[in-house]
């Protein structure tokens, strides 16, 4: 849900929102990897799997992924004796989901200086329950078949440039007794235990760097608090227990919705609220207010946390209440916790707008599997699909990055971002005239390749249609390289 804050005072977009001052992927758009081959040879040159060759094979299979997301691995492959090459990489043992993917993870939190949002999420990775395939956990209610995804998506606190993966983890669910106590499920191996591991594998940021986790009502607990103090990181999780019992700034024992209702109207702004399934877009008045509480270690400790020392945590809570909402419709409400200090309505504001960002984690699980199609992938065993997971992990984060050029500096000569080759063959494809394009026409006509109308009700371009059209870009520009071969 994308929001735009406007004080009652007057109209003011929230810090960030600018725009026309980006840069994109920690580097200036001009600089941006866009071809193919290039690009699988940053993300995947350093792979080690115990033989060069090895490594060289996965640049190429990455690029052919690249070049056809959505397609299977013949129609990326495009004959059968690199298809077969893709095949015996796929199933190497040294050839998985970490080894392939922790290099890009090691470049993404290599940051030497600024402020950085990690936003954090899971996913479930659902193959059906009518495939034969080997090695797979249940999923959903437990009835379908396949693993989760928990990644760490980093991007710029200031802006929506989007760097890549920090982290993720793929792991399965296990099944577990219905009947267990509360003390049972305490000391068994928990599924919300990877928000912590993932949060260990980010780690510290370094010198001259500030992190700052981003996460839903999922991370709501108290050992996932622990794990980020302990790597000196900072954070903003929406609460989901708002019965849980805090300790206030004048020691008295509250629950946080209690203690809410007892706090006094920091400001109040509007927001645009995007169409819902079950509701129009509409601009809703909300309420802004903050307090500092202390949360206390739960009765009921795991073993971690009995051995983690943390009796209590200080931290601040930010609550957004919507005022009078259209009938029928509930009202907008977010409580959030936080590390950052807030004594004043435009910090808090702040805090509010790197929830928000929160959306783009959900975007990126909607490019792995809409745009990479990961659920359709025809390999019989769950360690290949693994691997090939790992392939399109960091597809999918091409695939985020190249909508974000689009729509972050959509004014740049287009000349400054994309070869001049690549202008005048989108041109003679488009049937338009030799002319100075920006940014934001070049990807419009990109977009227009495939499939986008460009009509005034449409907005801007989806990453969809983009990459569809910029699939249709790949071959034309590969016909017009033979041609200069020949002479």
């Amino acid at each position: 849900m994308r929001v735009v804050a406007r004080l009652m005072d007057g109209h003011r977009e929230l810090p960030g929102m600018e725009r026309g001052n980006f840069v994109h992927g920690g580097f200036p758009l001009s600089n941006l990897t866009l071809t193919t081959q290039e690009w699988a040879e940053e993300q995947f040159g350093d792979c080690q799997f115990g033989d060069r060759r090895r490594t060289q094979r996965a640049v190429t299979f990455a690029a052919q992924i690249a070049n056809d997301t959505s397609g299977s691995t013949p129609q990326q492959t495009k004959n059968w004796g690199a298809c077969k090459a893709a095949y015996r990489l796929v199933n190497r043992p040294e050839v998985t989901h970490v080894s392939l993917g922790t290099p890009h993870w090691e470049h993404t939190r290599e940051r030497t200086s600024g402020h950085w949002l990690l936003l954090g999420d899971t996913t479930e990775i659902e193959f059906g329950i009518h495939r034969q395939i080997s090695g797979l956990g249940p999923t959903g209610d437990g009835w379908g078949r396949g693993f989760f995804l928990h990644s760490s998506l980093l991007v710029g606190a200031q802006s929506e440039e989007i760097i890549g993966l920090s982290g993720q983890e793929l792991f399965y669910r296990q099944r577990r007794n219905k009947k267990e106590s509360r003390h049972d499920r305490v000391l068994r191996k928990r599924e919300s235990e990877v928000w912590g591991r993932v949060i260990d594998e980010v780690g510290a940021p370094p010198p001259e760097v500030r992190f700052t986790h981003v996460f839903d009502r999922g991370a709501d607990n108290f050992e996932v608090y622990c794990h980020l103090l302990l790597n000196r990181v900072d954070w903003v999780v929406r609460a989901c227990q708002l019965k849980r019992h805090l300790v206030t700034f004048t020691d008295t024992s509250l629950k946080l919705v209690d203690y809410l209702a007892s706090l006094p109207e920091a400001g109040s702004y509007e927001l645009t609220v995007r169409k819902q399934k079950q509701q129009p877009a509409r601009t809703a008045r909300v309420e802004v207010r903050f307090g500092m509480v202390s949360m206390p270690a739960p009765v009921f400790r795991t073993p971690w946390l009995k051995t983690c020392g943390i009796e209590s945590i200080v931290m601040w809570v930010v609550e957004v209440r919507e005022t009078n909402p259209p009938p029928g419709v509930k009202p907008l409400r977010w409580v959030l916790y936080t590390s950052h200090a807030i004594t004043s309505f435009e910090e808090a504001l702040c805090v509010i707008e790197y929830y928000e960002k929160r959306a783009l984690i959900e975007e990126y699980h909607k490019a792995l599997k809409s745009g990479c199609q990961v659920e359709t992938r025809q390999y019989e065993t769950s360690r290949r699909l693994e691997a090939i997971t790992g392939f399109l992990a960091i597809v999918a984060v091409r695939l985020l990055q190249l909508r974000a050029v689009a729509r972050t500096n959509p004014d740049q000569p287009a000349q400054e971002v994309v070869p001049q080759l690549w202008l005048d063959v989108l041109q003679t494809l488009r049937r338009r005239p030799r002319q100075s394009w920006t940014v934001r026409t070049f990807f419009r006509e990109l977009a227009g390749l495939g499939g986008f109308l460009g009509r005034k009700s449409d907005g801007e371009p989806g990453w969809q249609t983009i990459w569809r059209g910029f699939d249709k870009l790949v071959i034309a520009l590969m016909y017009a390289e033979s041609l200069k071969k020949c002479g």
